[in-house]
């Protein structure tokens, strides 16, 4: 029987990710007829270490996985679970994604004080993200919004929302559910106010890309209808050089009435924007080959100027 060590970040919601997914995959297993058995290995990232900046400041990509993937390609652990959100568009060489399940809820959401919705918050109402993505959207639309930043896990948030004076704290919908908060849950955002993050409330599992058990373990837990939509975001993502802390997002998602074809027909909204929300460019498009799509979008938005936007926070 194999032992399978599985890596992950030590907060609550990593290690609740990480669960359900070993749940999963030993009814997968089971189902199969193979034989293993998992342990957990918490790893501390360079992202979880720094907490009294903003992530758009910290500079850098992978801030939440170069750890756990070095673990795996020195052989400490056999597969991560990873937010794919929190993953760089460049691969590491020696390891693939085995598998991507099931997307959770994709969209944002806030949590208020007293309970309002965003459009109905006070003016000049304090609100709190550290995302460059969901500052420029939140800013076009409601200019007098004074944007803070918040850092730290879920339940970290959620008690700054009461001890340092926010009115609403705006969050991946995705955490709170798989948490089990979606009590806590004031308003879920609108793709067409706030596009979500490139992959957000999708796990990638990953392994090394010799490890044949793991690979054929891992193939039967991927959604493809997921992986499609996934893989179509995070070509536009490639395209603009982007990191998963720039103002940039892409939502993809299969049709299910698309009359027909050989591949399900994906469609996509992306855009990028100035943190001020003064500019935000946003396309949309629809295709059944995810890269293609991907490029199209991104092209779209490049001969807007997303290109001088993104060089521009760069410098």
């Amino acid at each position: 029987m194999r032992t399978i060590t599985v890596g992950t970040r030590q907060s609550a919601l990593a290690l609740t990710q990480t669960n359900q997914t070993i749940e999963r995959l030993k009814r997968i297993a089971e189902d199969a007829g193979i034989e293993c058995r998992f342990e957990i290995r918490k790893i501390v990232t360079r992202g979880d270490r720094i907490l009294d900046v903003a992530l758009s400041k910290v500079g850098g990509k992978g801030l939440f996985v170069k750890e756990i993937e070095q673990a795996l390609l020195d052989g400490e652990i056999d597969m991560a679970v990873h937010s794919m959100k929190d993953m760089p568009w460049e691969r590491q060489d020696g390891l693939v994604l085995g598998a991507t399940p099931e997307r959770e809820d994709p969209r944002d959401c806030t949590v208020a004080r007293e309970g309002v919705p965003l459009a109905e918050l006070k003016l000049g109402a304090k609100v709190g993200t550290s995302s460059l993505r969901r500052a420029a959207q939140l800013k076009a639309y409601r200019p007098d919004l004074v944007i803070e930043p918040i850092r730290g896990n879920i339940d970290t948030r959620l008690r700054k929302l009461e001890t340092e004076g926010f009115d609403a704290i705006v969050l991946a919908a995705a955490g709170l559910r798989r948490m089990g908060w979606q009590d806590r849950i004031t308003e879920y955002v609108s793709p067409d106010i706030s596009v979500p993050a490139v992959a957000q409330g999708a796990l990638g599992i990953e392994c090394r890309a010799d490890d044949t058990f793991m690979l054929e373990l891992l193939a039967r837990f991927n959604h493809e209808p997921t992986a499609r939509a996934v893989r179509a975001e995070r070509r536009l993502l490639g395209r603009l050089n982007g990191g998963c802390q720039i103002p940039l997002g892409a939502y993809a998602f299969v049709r299910e009435d698309d009359g027909g074809g050989d591949e399900p027909l994906l469609e996509m909204t992306a855009v990028v924007g100035t943190p001020d929300g003064s500019m935000l460019l946003k396309e949309w498009g629809r295709g059944r080959d995810p890269e293609r799509l991907g490029d199209e979008l991104a092209d779209k938005l490049l001969k807007q100027g997303a290109d001088r936007i993104l060089a521009g926070l760069e410098g």
